[in-house]
């Protein structure tokens, strides 16, 4: 098995890098999704939020209200860290879950925005950043999510640099020009990483 960790800053391509692989048959594990799944009604985690944090951050159906408790988690590094320390040991598990269901000869990508940040890159047997100039990514922000350049701007600030992720980087691939340069890009990516399996 060879446990690669996928990141990028916002907007570098990183879910588009994602989907190509899973076409070639990598095993995705995503930290969003998951992230999203061990708060769903119902879940253990969602009620270790509600203890937490209180009722207000449910909506009425009963699901996590993400932007009440978006407005609550960033506004205090404290109720961050509260957060993150429910959410954190959840994913880690369910990821270990998915990728013990792997066969062993997969290549199991993991999906992981805050690689850099959470300094988890020795977690994998190679980095993978998918980056792109500051002024392409600000354009794919403000053009394709609607984010104002302020946004776009501020939402960068607060993840790694670009030299921070490059640095602990074993591939790039750069995704800087057209969407359509992307998938030959992956293409070679996917063989460096088969030919890397042992």
């Amino acid at each position: 098995m060879l446990k690669i960790g996928l990141t990028g800053g916002i907007g570098a391509g990183k879910s588009e890098v994602s989907r190509l692989l899973a076409a070639h048959g990598a095993v995705i594990v995503d930290s969003d999704v998951i992230a999203r799944e061990v708060v769903a009604p119902g879940t253990d985690g969602l009620e270790a939020v509600v203890a937490e944090f209180g009722a207000g951050v449910l909506r009425p159906d009963g699901s996590l209200d993400r932007p009440a408790l978006g407005a609550v988690v960033f506004a205090d590094p404290e109720r961050l860290k509260a957060l993150n320390a429910i959410v954190h040991p959840l994913v880690r598990a369910r990821s270990a879950e998915l990728e013990a269901a792997a066969a062993p000869d997969a290549v199991v990508v993991h999906d992981v925005p805050l690689l850099v940040e959470n300094g988890l890159a020795p977690l994998y047997d190679l980095v993978l950043v998918v980056d792109a100039e500051d002024a392409v990514r600000i354009d794919r922000l403000v053009r394709l999510r609607g984010m104002t350049e302020q946004e776009a701007r501020a939402r960068m600030a607060a993840q790694a640099t670009r030299a921070d992720r490059l640095a602990v980087a074993g591939l790039v691939i750069d995704n800087s020009g057209p969407l359509e340069a992307l998938p030959p890009r992956v293409d070679e990516v996917w063989g460096e990483l088969k030919s890397r399996q042992v």
